[in-house]
């Protein structure tokens, strides 16, 4: 959360910012960072802190955490859907 909260607003989309440094604060890697386009670097900014390198496994990590992501989300809306629909 205080990866979260301290890079979110680092990208230029504030969706994209958000769940960029959600993953990298709960991988604990640093994402982002100056890209390179057709051979020439463009200066942006990272996410997250440089506390480990990324490593093969981190794809595992993130789609790990992107799954259990989606099923507490779909748990969370199937129960408010169940207390919105329960007969009085």
């Amino acid at each position: 959360m205080r990866v979260c909260r301290r890079d979110r607003s680092k990208h230029k989309s504030p969706n994209a910012g958000q769940t960029e440094a959600a993953c990298a604060g709960a991988l604990h890697v640093q994402l982002g960072g100056d890209a390179k386009y057709f051979g020439k670097v463009v200066k942006k900014q990272a996410f997250g802190d440089p506390d480990r390198r990324i490593a093969p496994i981190d794809i595992t990590r993130a789609c790990d955490l992107m799954t259990m992501a989606s099923v507490l989300a779909l748990t969370l809306c199937c129960a408010v859907r169940q207390l919105l629909t329960w007969p009085m």
